[in-house]
């Protein structure tokens, strides 16, 4: 089995809404008929234009600086059928976010989800490498890592036990299992979010599925993140960034690798600053702010004033020839619902509809050997000119299909992913 293989097997109403925090003081006795999401998203670095073809620009001619990007992400779930079998609904926007009068929420006949699992192998070949799992921030690596897993024993079914220890679930809200009717963009519609757009402002939700939404957002797009790498003399790689207003949090991950002898596939390596063996699951997603408050307090994510960490000289010695890293500042939530809670703790409550908004900004960089790219796109948030194309784009349907949640979550943001959560 060819390192590449190894790898990608490996990787496997109109009226006015009030707070929704309410809710915790008083369950609803009906409803809501329908549940809103939006994914706000800032992204920075040789990831953001496309993962590797992002980077493969750059190294062909496309520059060293990257220019940051928005991305956005809706999904509507509807306990009720559209009035004439035919699901319709729009998202109507303010001016400042540039997506014309309204985007359309487009009804997918069928969507895939990641799912964690270990990786499978090809019976009929005899794989090769490791995989080394290393965790935490510091000069060096504390006693007991790397977890280690031989490829060739995983064929076999000897699977290491508690390899993985998440238990940061994603949550994406609605989608196809969890709605009657579900509606999602980006779609098929060629509009894109823009680096300049904004979602301050009055936005609508209506559709014939479920009740008219009317909220108005007061927080935007996330700041872009910027990172640095500078080597110390001890062999490990210090990661510096510039605070982001609004961030609740930071957690950052690396993947690497290191070429066997006579060229065989050798060792993968994958870390995370998390300081307790934390992967993957919503730690590669978006993160609500009542989420990542208990995460910060048992170090498994950075605080909001950490604008440094140590990536420990064993993980860059063993990562020795490929190295893409991304770091994630998970922000600030907006949450709304109709109608009001009634004032009369006997009267009934039957709640129409939620919203809810959650913001992140993400930066990837890269480094390998032979290449001058440990600073690739870390500049990103200090370019101010001309905003650059989204990482939303249309996506076609899909066929459902299971990918590995733990290491795809997690490659996933390391590749700067982040996409439709349990879509495509």
């Amino acid at each position: 089995m060819n390192s590449k293989r190894l790898i990608a097997v490996a990787l496997l109403g109109s009226a006015t809404a009030i707070a929704i925090p309410t809710l915790a003081q008083r369950a609803p006795d009906s409803g809501p008929v329908a549940r809103y999401d939006m994914r706000a998203g800032t992204t920075s670095g040789f990831g953001m234009g496309g993962g590797m073809g992002g980077m493969m620009s750059m190294m062909m001619g496309g520059g060293g600086k990257s220019q940051a990007q928005h991305e956005l992400w809706l999904r509507l779930g509807s306990s009720t059928a559209a009035a004439n079998g035919k699901p319709k609904a729009d998202h109507f926007m303010p001016d400042g976010a540039k997506l014309g009068k309204s985007v359309a929420l487009v009804t997918p006949r069928e969507e895939r989800g990641p799912v964690d699992e270990i990786p499978r192998f090809d019976e009929r070949q005899e794989p090769s490498g490791r995989m080394l799992i290393f965790w935490g921030c510091g000069e060096h690596a504390p006693k007991g890592q790397p977890v280690i897993i031989d490829f060739s024993k995983l064929a076999k079914g000897q699977v290491p036990p508690g390899v993985w220890t998440s238990s940061v679930p994603a949550d994406w809200g609605p989608n196809l299992e969890n709605s009657k009717t579900f509606g999602r963009w980006p779609a098929e519609d060629g509009k894109t979010v823009k680096g300049d757009s904004s979602l301050l402002g009055a936005h609508r939700v209506a559709g014939n599925y479920s009740p008219e939404m009317s909220f108005t957002l007061t927080k935007d797009f996330m700041k872009a993140l910027s990172v640095k790498t500078a080597s110390q003399p001890s062999g490990a790689s210090l990661l510096s960034w510039g605070a982001v207003p609004d961030s609740t949090g930071y957690f950052a991950s690396l993947f690497g690798s290191k070429q066997g002898p006579g060229g065989k596939t050798g060792d993968i390596v994958m870390w995370s600053s998390s300081s307790n063996r934390q992967f993957g699951g919503g730690l590669s997603d978006w993160l609500s702010p009542g989420q990542v408050s208990p995460l910060v307090k048992d170090k498994t994510v950075m605080s909001p004033q950490t604008t440094n960490c140590l990536v420990p000289a064993e993980v860059i010695a063993a990562a020795s020839d490929f190295r893409m890293g991304t770091l994630t500042a998970f922000g600030p939530e907006e949450n709304f619902s109709y109608p009001p809670r009634p004032a009369d703790a006997k009267a009934r409550w039957d709640l129409q509809w939620t919203a809810r908004i959650r913001h992140r900004s993400t930066t990837s960089w890269m480094e390998a050997q032979g290449m001058n790219m440990g600073m690739m796109g870390a500049s990103a948030a200090d370019d101010d000119e001309a905003p650059a194309n989204t990482a939303s784009q249309g996506k076609k349907e899909c066929k459902p299909k299971k990918s590995g949640g733990l290491f795809g979550g997690l490659a996933g943001a390391v590749l700067g992913g982040g996409g439709g959560g349990n879509g495509c």
